[in-house]
């Protein structure tokens, strides 16, 4: 018997060269499980759990990155202590400062293994041309093809507009990304904006499923195919042509100029937004600025295998890193964000629900949102809240705060 079950592991084990770990992959890109899909099977929008480990718990890469990012990050991990969310991080720091890519590589290599990451913003200080944004190049990887933010107001939170619901959808690894620049003459510098037919079908569906699936009524793609009608003509065409198979929703088209200003004197127009990977860097900072800034609202980032959990806006922090004023809130939105996909629904709820308490009903606020209160002050009173919760879990069970 312990013979039958030995050769039954030796068939099921993956070789070690073909797991496709990114140190094999640098210099020679081999075909990864992530990029296999056809364009067909890329449509649908779902992204697999990745199956819990020791008794439950999941493995789950952490990325402070740089800025204010690591201190937030410790809030996120005594929150998780706190109130038992079954996570255990493998933390990964990337230095900015050194050249080369072998952090970077570890930890791309450890996002495929998890299957998710909790990330801050990873500076790249280098200006070496061989050195390629940290950011971008985890997106390009791993293939995260769409970013989600939802931008919804908090009451009572001071603003420039009150109520605002809008979903951004965004497309992550083409447009000026691409990071494809050349020198064609001395003085002269050109740099490429690739759109693909498959990834703006991707992220087309991905926005009209979306909405579909959550009560939505209008995706609005954005675009300046008046100038770009090749690129954007290219995004454009795909995104009226995915909406036939969705004739419920209504879709229109908006110019990125005119998007910007429509979305600081009227933000309740849009429902859910689809565009470009610049535009959508461009309009989620100008909304979440218009809700109350940069450190309120979370980001999702999917591929067919892998997803990362991030502060909507990408900001670093530097100016504000060590002075204990950092806003903790969007950091520990995407570490709800992470909870709930991973489906720990009832961590995610009760830590969702102290956050709210803390800055909607104590107006616990650090100086970004109005208030004077420092980063640990919020901390301390989600941990209070969270001390008189408990958490359902799924096996019946209670864990109680006393």
């Amino acid at each position: 018997m312990a013979l039958r079950l030995t050769q039954r592991l030796l068939q099921t084990q993956t070789p070690f060269l073909t797991r496709g770990y990114p140190l094999l992959v640098t210099k020679e890109k081999t075909e990864d499980v992530a990029h296999t899909k056809s364009a067909l099977q890329k449509k649908l929008t779902g992204t697999d759990i990745p199956s819990a480990q020791y008794g439950g718990r999941h493995g789950v890469t952490m990325l402070p990155g740089g800025g204010i990012g690591p201190e937030l990050m410790g809030y996120v991990r005594e929150i998780f202590r706190y109130c038992g969310a079954p996570i255990d991080f493998e933390v990964i720091d990337i230095d900015p400062s050194t050249e080369g890519n072998d952090d970077l590589d570890y930890a791309i290599t450890s996002i495929k293994r998890n299957g998710v990451a909790l990330k801050g913003n990873i500076e790249t200080k280098s200006q070496s041309l061989s050195e390629v944004s940290r950011n971008v190049a985890i997106r390009n990887e791993l293939d995260l093809y769409v970013n989600v933010v939802h931008c919804k107001s908090y009451p009572g939170i001071p603003a420039r507009h009150q109520n605002v619901d809008v979903v951004l959808i965004r497309q992550n690894t083409d447009g000026e990304y691409a990071m494809l620049e050349h020198e064609s003459v001395r003085g002269v510098v050109e740099s490429m904006k690739v759109v693909t037919v498959e990834n703006a079908e991707r992220v087309a569906r991905y926005a009209f499923e979306y909405a579909r699936q959550n009560n939505r009524k209008k995706v609005t793609t954005i675009h300046k195919a008046n100038i770009m009608k090749l690129s954007d003509g290219l995004f454009l065409e795909v995104a009226n042509r995915v909406h036939k198979d969705y004739p419920e929703l209504e879709h229109n088209n908006m110019i990125i100029d005119n998007t910007c200003m429509q979305a600081v004197s009227n933000p309740h127009q849009f429902d859910v937004m689809n565009m470009t990977n610049l535009y959508g860097t461009i309009v989620s900072n100008v909304i979440c600025g218009l809700i109350g800034g940069a450190g309120l609202i979370s980001g999702r980032n999917y591929g067919d295998h892998h997803a990362v959990f991030e502060p909507g806006t990408r900001n670093t922090g530097t100016a504000i890193a060590g002075k204990n004023i950092a806003n903790p809130v969007a950091m520990i939105n995407a570490s709800i964000d992470m909870l709930n996909h991973l489906g720990h629904k009832e961590h995610a709820n009760v830590i969702q629900e102290a956050v709210y308490q803390t800055i909607v009903d104590d107006a616990i606020r650090t100086p970004d949102l109005g208030g004077t209160h420092s980063s640990t002050d919020v901390v301390q009173n989600i941990l209070k809240i969270l001390s008189a919760k408990r958490v359902n879990w799924p096996h019946g069970n209670y864990f109680n705060q006393v």
